[in-house]
């Protein structure tokens, strides 16, 4: 159930960011195909973030130190831009035209599925 609930919240997050930035666009021939869309997206781009960005952010550990934290709004972006090229690979109609526009999606996603995860209560954890 947890992994659902962290699907649906990426979804969200993808949603806003595609609605707030021209640069970021997904389609369908419906509402009920923009949402399968959006939730094939999200689950992409939670495999990208379980199974790349750890690797990316370990390897760049330094680099993150130097610069305070900042270099990960950086990976951030890469692993949306990595998303949108999985996606274009899949034929899922997704796609982020740069890494301007990754940069600032990343930053937006990040803190929607940071409210949502405030918002929403924990209540998926078995005693």
């Amino acid at each position: 159930m947890k992994l659902v609930m962290r699907l649906v919240v990426n979804a969200v997050a993808l949603a806003v960011a595609a609605w707030l930035l021209q640069g970021i666009t997904f389609s369908g021939s419906s509402t009920a195909s923009k949402v399968v869309t959006l939730i094939v997206v999200a689950a992409i781009f939670g495999l990208v973030n379980a199974l790349i960005k750890p690797l990316a952010t370990i390897l760049s550990l330094p680099f993150i130190i130097l610069t305070l934290g900042l270099l990960i709004f950086v990976i951030n972006a890469l692993m949306l831009l990595l998303t949108s090229w999985i996606s274009d690979g899949l034929d899922i109609p997704f796609e982020v035209d740069g890494f301007g526009t990754a940069l600032i999606g990343a930053l937006i996603i990040t803190v929607v599925s940071w409210l949502m995860n405030v918002v929403l209560p924990d209540r998926l954890e078995t005693t």
